[in-house]
Parts: structure tokens; sequence; C-alpha cells
């Protein structure tokens, strides 16, 4: 399926998609067009926390499907629940009404190509939801922000996630198998209990969702054991890299630390 942009004529399309759901009229206000209330997700607190924790990319995300704008009287750059946003598809791409999206928005380590030198972190920004479709354009409403949503943050279907079941079980951390504490949200280096990171380790070094890890520090100390950090479990899985959440936290795990696996 080929996802078609603005074409030419997306002003008038864009008009005449409002005026079809009541948004205009011939003069338009100075406030900006508003979004019925946001409903309530219902989802528990650990399930929205997981739906905003990152990702690890070394290719820019190859989805057509993006953020285009708002019923606004001038350009906006940010949008927020209450907010109609307009993304760049309508029914002649399949888009209905009802339909649910998270926005997404890959966050380079430099502002250059990302890359396997220059990877980039994965921020979820929120979940729209369709509200109105036209041929080639529709307006959305923000169910749930992580993040200020922005002009061409791009969409992914959205999943409900799961929150992996932690085993009671603690095996010995492969010591001989260590891997590296990469990132977080917008390129974060410092967490805390509660807090989402990336490692560079996944299902090709035998990860999977709900895997223990320990965290630890060398302290660059000759003849010393290194230092026991914390703890985190896996909550997503890649070839070559993980989301992990801290559980227990003695200090601050920042980029750089190790993380071995128990198993």
């Amino acid at each position: 399926m080929t996802y078609r942009g603005f074409m030419t004529s997306h002003n008038r399309h864009a008009v005449a998609l409002a005026a079809a759901v009541g948004l205009v009229t011939l003069v338009l206000p100075v406030a900006a067009q508003r979004a019925s209330a946001p409903r309530l997700t219902n989802l528990a607190p650990e399930i929205l926390s997981l739906t905003c924790s990152p990702t690890l990319v070394y290719d820019a995300p190859g989805t057509p499907l993006r953020v285009t704008g708002s019923q606004e009287s001038f350009v906006h750059q940010s949008f927020a629940p209450g907010d109609l946003i307009t993304i760049n598809a309508g029914a002649d791409n399949g888009i209905e009404v009802g339909q649910e999206f998270f926005t997404r928005r890959a966050v380079p380590v430099s502002r250059r190509t990302i890359s396997r030198e220059n990877p980039a972190t994965v921020r979820t920004t929120g979940w729209i939801r369709i509200y109105a479709v036209d041929d080639e354009m529709s307006l959305a409403t923000i169910t749930y922000a992580c993040d200020s949503l922005e002009l061409n943050d791009y969409l992914e279907p959205f999943v409900v996630p799961v929150v992996p079941t932690i085993s009671s079980e603690k095996p010995k951390p492969q010591r001989g198998n260590y891997g590296r504490l990469l990132t977080g949200n917008d390129n974060r280096a410092s967490f805390g209990r509660g807090d989402y990171f990336v490692v560079n380790r996944g299902s090709d070094h035998g990860v999977t969702v709900g895997a223990q890890f320990v965290v630890y520090r060398d302290k660059q100390e000759p003849g010393n054991f290194l230092f026991e950090l914390g703890e985190a479990v896996a909550v997503d899985v890649k070839p070559e890299s993980s989301t992990l959440l801290a559980t227990l936290t003695r200090d601050a795990f920042t980029a750089g630390d190790y993380v071995a696996i128990r198993k």
C-alpha cells in the first residue's frame, strides 16, 4: 500500500474535511479549533509508563505516516491532548475513523544521518485516535501524551504493551558476557528506579522479555570488584538491543555502566 503526502491542493482538502465535521465556519475564529475532551485511557499506570519507554534503531524508521499539521490559525509545531492534528493519509490509504496509532520520534546521538555509528533512540510521544477522514488526509485527537507531539512525528499502529512478569528466582549473573548501558529517551544518560534505558544486548545474545539483569560499575580501581549498582528487567527486546526497566538502584545508573543477564 502506498501512502501519499499532501498534494498541492492540501489546503482545500483540509478545509473541506474540517467543514465536514463542523470544525470551521466561513469566518475562522482566532482561537484554535479544539477537539472534544480526551477520554480516559483506563490503562494501568505501569502500562502507560511502558508505552513511553525508549528503543534503539540503527536506521531511520521507514514509515510514511506523519503528523503534518493541526487546526490552528497559525503554524503550530507541537501539540497536546485537546488539539486536533492532521496526518498525511486518508480513506484512499485505508485509514478509518477510530483507528489508533502511536506517535514516535527518532532522536540520533548527533545531528546527522542515523546509522550504526550514529544510532537513535525512539521516543514514543503519545498515541492518537482518528477522528475524521478525507480521501488523502485525516484529523486525529490525542488520546495520551508521553511528551509533546510535534510536526513530522511518525505513526505506527497502536498495540497495548504487556507488562512482563518478573520471576522470583534469581539466577547468577553471567559475568563473562557483560553488555553496556547505552542511553534513554532523548539521549538521557542517568537513571534511577522506575526509569527505562537501552542496553546493547538483545535476542541475538539470549535476552527475552522478562529477563533479569544486574547493573555494575567499574570504578577503575586496580584489584577491586565491579560495584553492584542495582537490578533491571527487560521489557522490550530487539535483535541487538533491549529496553530495560530499573527495578532496584543503590546509586544512579549512567551510560557506560555494565549489565549482566541473570541466566
